[in-house]
């Protein structure tokens, strides 16, 4: 089985490319989504978070403040410390995933990551496919998607990596600059080929 790592900018089509991978029948773990869930269902890691950015984190409901959260680590400069207590419990959580992929005998397991590349976590990866897509697209996608305006969007771009200087790390470059349906054909074109290169490992 091969492990592949799927990462790019907001806006740039990854998730859309993956989500064509799982009509396919692959296994995906998204990592944000999977924060996202581990954060309100995994009690040592709500403890920490509670310890570290305060009983406000969550909600009466236990539901997470997003809100307060995003004030206290992103706007406060504390998003490495608010990084530290979350990744971890994803990694294990994606290394369970992994594991049961390859005991049901999936050809290939996917992840996504924002932050793929600007960690030591790419090394765990066999092939790490970047969806490449110029900004200004980007920001269209973005503001149709959410609703949202170029100004929120560039500042959520500046607060992620320079994926055009990180595009050297990545082993496989995709560039989405084209239709939804144009990305799906490439999508799965190197579904193809990443299966029939597992098969023969």
């Amino acid at each position: 089985m091969l492990h592949i790592g799927v990462t790019g900018g907001i806006g740039s089509g990854k998730t859309s490319f993956l989500q064509v991978w799982e009509g396919l029948g692959v296994p995906v773990v998204y990592a944000d989504e999977l924060a996202r869930q581990l954060m309100v269902s995994d009690e040592n890691l709500k403890k920490k978070i509670v310890e570290t950015f305060g009983e406000r984190s969550f909600r009466q409901d236990g539901s997470l403040n997003r809100e307060y959260l995003a004030e206290a680590a992103f706007s406060a400069g504390r998003v490495e410390e608010l990084n530290r207590i979350v990744h971890p419990a994803v990694f294990r959580e994606l290394e369970i995933k992994k594991k049961k992929a390859r005991e049901d005998g999936a050809p290939i397991f996917a992840h996504e990551s924002a932050l793929l590349l600007t960690t030591d976590r790419a090394a765990e990866c066999d092939v790490v496919v970047l969806v490449a897509c110029p900004e200004a697209d980007r920001i269209r996608r973005v503001i149709r998607r959410d609703g949202t305006d170029p100004v929120s969007v560039k500042n959520r771009i500046t607060k992620q990596p320079e994926f055009d200087r990180l595009s050297d790390k990545a082993d496989i470059v995709v560039h989405n600059t084209g239709t939804p349906e144009s990305l799906a054909a490439k999508a799965e074109e190197l579904y193809r080929e990443l299966v029939n290169r597992s098969e023969k490992t």
